[in-house]
């Protein structure tokens, strides 16, 4: 289950991306997100000020 609360939110995406994932698509197919989903975390993470960073592979 994917955490609805933001922080959380930004902690398990950077976790699993760090330990599982080689990227932000990799992640979507690997936990069964919808593109729309994951357009919908990604924004989520926007509005606390974390923007999504392909060379390090985590919001920062």
């Amino acid at each position: 289950m994917i955490p609805k609360d933001p922080v959380i939110l930004l902690s398990y995406i950077n976790t699993q991306l760090r330990d599982n994932y080689k990227d932000l698509e990799s992640l979507a197919d690997g936990l069964d997100i919808s593109s729309d989903e994951l357009s919908s975390i990604v924004s989520k993470l926007e509005g606390i000020g974390y923007k999504y960073s392909e060379e390090k592979n985590s919001f920062l």
